[in-house]
């Protein structure tokens, strides 16, 4: 009996271990999903688990076609000095689909419902409500806030609201502004067959920022995360005033060239 007792003791506690297992693999698929591609060494630091668990953890992940390991950034490459640089660990299509809403295939077949009875112009009329809404329930975080934001701040309150919608955004300043980036879209299946909804999207975006901006990438069109643009419009003309003066400065230097022969 004695005997007995200790193996179901035994067989509890691997089990508990096995799940303990899935539940901190699961955390590291998720702060790729909302943080982002990533190291196993900053995912160690920011998930403050060893380094040594956090590649098992990533090898069981990309094994199981969740995450991909793919070569880093240029940038990054230059911003690490010499040694061999450190994979970067990205969400597959089919590891974020995992994440995805339960509603996405009845969103699809409601919507596609919607265009075979009405219309396209009813699914532009959807999208542009959509969009509406979003930029409404923006805006009203913005005044209870109740202090006037610079661009800036606009473009993280935005990245906050979209985060608690479900998109995982985040702010990358770049020389000529920001890069607003949605590492997680909830109606990527929807999107994908409705660019529509993508559009009336980044017209929102525009508004509640107050500013021209692209959208660059979309989960929706197979990338690996949607990215807008979002310029610093003083940069940007201060930029191409410097690049007129340049080419400016070079005629002028070939029409004196010219003029001295």
């Amino acid at each position: 009996m004695a005997g007995g007792s200790d193996l179901g003791n035994i067989i509890v506690v691997k089990n508990a271990l096995a799940t303990e297992e899935l539940r901190t693999r699961e955390v590291v698929a998720r702060a790729i999903l909302e943080g982002g591609p990533a190291t196993a060494a900053d995912l160690a630091v920011r998930l403050k688990i060893t380094a040594a668990g956090v590649r098992r953890h990533l090898d069981s992940l990309v094994e199981e076609g969740v995450l991909e390991a793919r070569e880093p950034h240029i940038r990054s490459v230059a911003s690490r000095g010499r040694g061999r640089p450190a994979k970067v660990f990205v969400m597959t299509d089919g590891g974020r689909e995992q994440f995805e809403h339960s509603y996405d295939d009845l969103a699809v077949m409601a919507i596609r419902f919607m265009s075979n009875s009405f219309g396209d112009e009813a699914i532009s009329n959807f999208a542009k409500y959509r969009a509406d809404d979003l930029q409404r329930r923006s805006n009203e975080k913005t005044v209870k806030e109740g202090k006037e934001k610079t661009r800036s701040e606009r473009i993280a309150t935005l990245a906050k609201f979209l985060t608690k919608d479900g998109y995982a955004a985040s702010v990358h300043r770049q020389k000529l502004g920001h890069e607003l980036c949605q590492h997680h879209c909830p109606i990527a299946h929807v999107a994908a067959e409705y660019p529509q909804i993508c559009d009336a999207e980044t017209e929102a975006f525009a508004k509640v920022l107050g500013t021209h901006v692209q959208r660059l990438a979309t989960i929706a069109h197979g990338d690996g995360v949607c990215t807008t643009f979002v310029p610093d419009l003083d940069l940007v003309k201060r930029s191409n005033e410097k690049k007129a003066g340049k080419f400016t400065e070079k005629i002028a230097q070939k029409i004196n060239k010219k003029s001295t022969r």
